[in-house]
């Protein structure tokens, strides 16, 4: 009896400690003018998260979205109102969303599927089986350790010995699940299809896939607050966390990032201050001359994107990347009609220094380098129901096939 009580008790205190988005809400914006630019992410920046922007605000006449307390929505209407920006409501309550996105169901096979979105535990314990499922062609890889403990885990996947490489990236931003459900649904595919086109692009490539690259971020989405963006590390006394995607060393604290500990695209104290990056980093290096793609994936926008981030100028083998992208998205629209646009980061959508893919792109050199924003456009935001998971794999899939197909025609990867 009292092993019970004992359970109950710390139950109770776990649901206690789940962050609640009760009537948060969030605003489609159009901002018109610089000042109003400057406004918003001056909330969003000092607000310790009773602001969230789910979309940045880029460039003039660009909507933006931006999560709002139930306490700051008077105090939002009031500054939109005297700034004369332009808004108009767009969720209305983001806890309904999150309670909607991923509903239990009744499993009828405990093995791993798309009709849910899993906990690192879970993801795992998939890679490790598919380990022991395909021996000749799995082997689980990490990539470095977390602040609180945890591996950066992937596998390695290779048909033919010698085959140039493909490193995948997912849930590097804890909050968007999207983006592992994608990773581990095309990982499937790779190792199971038998589409002659998707086993010519598993069969060419060896695969360095790793579904969730902030490990403690993400546990914190399930366990505590599910829209948490960021790393775990202690940064000041209130706030945590560093922005995974703006710690890399290259280019870093060039725009697009914030010395602020308690915003989200908080750059760290220096480029590699959080352990995540720094090992992932030493990873990547050992093995940078096996690859000649890397590809990230982040939600929400339907976005294809090449570097860099850090400025708009067209650098590198920008008319290739451009092209191949063009082709990719429009691959992508084929089998469900869902339209992305491709360019480079900075301006595309808004400055945005210190990422993986710049990092990789400018370190090393490796010509294929591409970050998907992957469904929605805004109305579920991170918040895609699970019903969504096997689409989106579906469509993303056709793309990669179209990608590497157009990339193969551009010469790549170049022969030595």
């Amino acid at each position: 009896m009292l092993k019970f009580v004992v359970f109950v008790v710390l139950l109770g205190l776990a649901l206690a400690q789940r962050e609640t988005f009760e009537n948060y809400k969030v605003f489609r914006i159009l901002p018109t003018n610089d000042e109003q630019i400057g406004l918003l992410h001056q909330i969003a920046d000092t607000s310790n998260g009773q602001y969230s922007f789910w979309n940045e605000p880029s460039h003039v006449n660009v909507t933006a979205d931006l999560m709002v307390s139930p306490q700051k929505i008077e105090e939002f209407e009031r500054l939109m109102d005297l700034t004369a920006t332009k808004y108009v409501p767009y969720i209305d309550n983001v806890q309904q969303l999150i309670d909607d996105e991923n509903p239990v169901l009744e499993r009828l096979t405990t093995e791993f599927d798309w009709t849910s979105y899993h906990k690192l535990e879970e993801i795992y314990a998939w890679l490790d089986s598919l380990a022991t499922t395909y021996p000749d062609k799995v082997q689980v890889i990490v990539a470095g350790s977390t602040y609180e403990g945890r591996q950066i885990k992937g596998v390695k996947v290779s048909f033919k010995e010698g085959n140039p490489g493909v490193f995948i990236e997912g849930n590097i931003h804890a909050r968007e699940w999207i983006t592992a459900a994608t990773v581990t649904y095309m990982l499937n595919q790779l190792l199971t299809s038998q589409d002659p086109v998707v086993r010519e692009l598993a069969d060419r490539h060896d695969w360095y896939i790793f579904p969730v690259f902030n490990p403690d971020g993400y546990v914190y989405t399930h366990n505590t607050n599910r829209l948490w963006r960021k790393t775990r590390k202690p940064y000041s006394a209130f706030c945590r966390g560093s922005d995974p995607n703006r710690n890399w060393g290259y280019k870093w604290m060039q725009g697009g990032a914030s010395r602020n500990p308690c915003a989200e695209t908080y750059a760290g104290s220096s480029a590699f201050s959080d352990v995540e990056t720094k090992s992932a980093s030493q990873y990547i290096a050992s093995i940078s001359d096996k690859f000649y793609a890397y590809i990230a994936f982040h939600s929400y926008s339907q976005l294809l994107l090449f570097p860099y981030g850090h400025t708009s100028a067209h650098l590198d083998n920008y008319d290739d990347l451009y092209a191949i992208g063009t082709q990719t998205i429009n691959a992508l629209a084929r089998r469900y009609g869902t339209k992305y646009v491709t360019g480079n980061v900075a301006e595309t959508i808004y400055v945005a220094s210190g990422s993986s893919v710049d990092y990789v792109k400018g370190t090393f050199q490796t010509p294929i380098t591409y970050t998907y924003e992957l469904r929605d456009k805004g109305r579920y935001g991170f918040l895609l129901p699970a019903k969504q998971i096997i689409p989106t794999g579906e469509e993303t899939l056709d793309s990669l096939v179209a990608m590497f197909k157009s990339a193969r025609a551009r010469g790549y990867p170049k022969t030595v």
